[in-house]
């Protein structure tokens, strides 16, 4: 009976089917955390890990079937690990290989060449979330004198039982599209320390159903929008056709568009967080906030004209994880730029095997470090300075938006077509024109600074 109504709904939507049985289930998070601080909020802990276990096994199985097997496999092996090899480097380095390896497996055997949801969609969450627990786990046995401050706030006292890491691992505000988020915050839920009103239930209504209504909104844009800009127009003779001019502005906007897609379940997943209560943050400056599980920062995601605010505002907990789990951990490297490379290099392999990821994460280290030159070039040329306060910078902020959002479509071509045969054709046709802007900005820079920069500025950088 449910199938041919999921094939109605999404016939009327034009969506596949998949899709809409994942918002449908992003979307279910909102009455099961109404469920859990209604009726489960005061049950033991046992009671609430059943709950949150079997509510996300449910979700798996409506969404991938028998394949939750995946999952399952996954977590148990993971608490085997924490269990029996105990707080050593052994554990967290056989932790790390074996769930890469299993998701890198799956994306070997499952791998197409469309965007399709399937069971490795929501296990790459799952991947970095049982790594993660490893890490605090390891970081737990360890003086607090040598944690860092995010490090303290993880680390885990005890052993998990097995139910607890099975109520981590599935609860359904967090299992399919993330947010990241550590056991010890999920304990702390459990044990209702994570609200405004010890002991009772959060009041945290009004701030889900904010996030709730803007993560509907992205929705909306995308569902009205993202016909008009679909994947598969690149490798038409149309596209092709098209002025030079045109085919840049396709990019942008189809760039612009295709992020809501993701936008809109983050957003929407963070508020069912926010609801019961796990997106408490504390208070600052006499607000209680609810950004704890926040995946996007939205108004900097629409107003900034950085390449760098773009990628702060999105996908915030995958990036702080990768940056508190891969690169601060490779301090010992002793060089930045490499631990930079290595960090991007692991979230490339983790979103899969296609030649679209590692094309895609290359050209964002390159862009990155152009836009820090000439951050640098402006804060250091008077007369670049003088120019970026002048009135004259509303219009360099559009031409400013406009380079933005062209070179962010542009290594998003690759990240979304996947194949080197589809983003090689796409790329041609425009010339690689954000390629040869780039590579162009990255070589005149010395030539810049050496004109506009005062040369005293120049020897003082220099010699810091």
């Amino acid at each position: 009976m449910a199938a041919p109504l999921l094939e109605k709904l999404s016939e009327s939507l034009g969506s596949p089917e998949p899709a809409v049985r994942l918002i449908l289930s992003i979307l279910i998070g909102y009455p099961f955390a109404l469920l859990y601080r209604w009726v489960l909020f005061y049950q033991p802990a046992s009671v609430i890990h059943l709950f949150h276990t079997f509510s996300g096994l449910a979700l798996a199985a409506f969404n991938f079937g028998s394949q939750l097997y995946h999952s399952v496999i996954c977590v148990f092996v993971q608490f085997l690990m924490l269990r029996l090899m105990g707080r050593t480097v052994t554990t967290v380095l056989c932790s790390f290989t074996f769930q890469m390896v299993y998701l890198l497996l799956g994306y070997y055997y499952t791998a197409t060449d469309e965007y399709d949801i399937k069971w490795t969609m929501p296990h790459c969450v799952l991947t970095l979330k049982l790594i993660g627990l490893s890490f605090d786990y390891y970081d737990g046995g360890k003086e607090p004198s040598q944690l860092s401050a995010e490090q303290k706030i993880g680390a885990l006292p005890s052993v998990p039982s097995l139910l607890e890491v099975f109520g981590f691992s599935y609860f359904y505000g967090g299992f399919l599209v993330g947010p990241q988020f550590t056991l010890r915050s999920y304990q702390r839920l459990v044990g209702r320390e994570l609200t405004d009103c010890p002991g009772k239930p959060p009041n945290s209504l009004l701030p889900a159903m904010k996030r709730f209504s803007l993560g509907f909104l992205c929705l909306a844009i995308y569902a009205i929008f993202s016909p008009s800009y679909p994947d598969s127009y690149y490798l038409t003779d149309e596209y092709e056709a098209q002025p030079f001019w045109y085919r840049c502005v396709f990019i942008l906007l189809w760039g612009k568009v295709i992020l809501y897609k993701y936008v809109s379940c983050w957003v929407i997943a963070e508020g069912v967080c926010i609801l019961t209560g796990l997106g408490y943050n504390g208070v600052v400056d006499g607000k209680h906030q609810w950004d704890a599980c926040a995946n996007m920062k939205v108004w900097l995601f629409e107003t900034t004209p950085l390449f760098g605010g773009t990628i702060a505002s999105f996908n915030i907990n995958t990036n702080a994880w990768a940056a508190r789990h891969v690169f601060k951990r490779l301090k010992f490297l002793g060089n930045k730029t490499l631990s930079h490379v290595a960090t991007l290099l692991f979230l490339t392999i983790w979103h899969g095997l296609h030649s679209g990821y590692i094309l895609c994460f290359s050209m964002e280290f390159f862009i990155i470090t152009v836009e820090r030159q000439v951050q640098a070039l402006v804060r250091d040329s008077p007369l670049l300075t003088k120019l970026a306060n002048s009135h004259l910078y509303p219009l360099i902020y559009v031409v400013q938006q406009f380079i933005h959002w062209l070179f962010m479509g542009y290594p998003l071509v690759p990240f979304c077509l996947f194949a080197y045969d589809k983003w090689l054709k796409v790329y041609s046709s425009v010339y690689f024109c954000g390629h040869v802007f780039f590579l162009v900005a990255y070589l005149i820079m010395p030539f810049l600074r050496k004109t506009l920069v005062p040369k005293k500025d120049r020897s003082e950088k220099k010699h810091d």
